[in-house]
């Protein structure tokens, strides 16, 4: 048996669904395999991250936050890799 899945209704722009089915079509995916992997790896980023993917930081306020972003990144890569190996 397959796993349980939940529905989400999305309506996206004209020009939003043709770059989708685009990029479906290069990547021989479904719609529901894209979108689902999209999702999976946008929650797992770093709240920076999401902001700035959502458009709710400016480029200026980015700026100013990149650096510790950065170190923030490199320290969860550092310990899960410590985890893994």
């Amino acid at each position: 048996m397959g796993a349980k899945r939940g529905v989400v209704r999305l309506q996206l722009t004209t020009q939003a669904k043709q770059n989708l089915d685009d990029l479906c079509e290069r990547r021989g995916m479904t719609q529901i395999d894209a979108l689902s992997r999209m999702v999976e790896w946008f929650v797992l980023q770093d709240e920076v991250i999401q902001a700035q993917v959502l458009g709710l930081m400016s480029e200026e306020n980015l700026a100013e936050l990149a650096p510790g972003l950065l170190e923030r990144l490199a320290k969860a890569k550092k310990a899960k890799d410590n985890k893994a190996g």
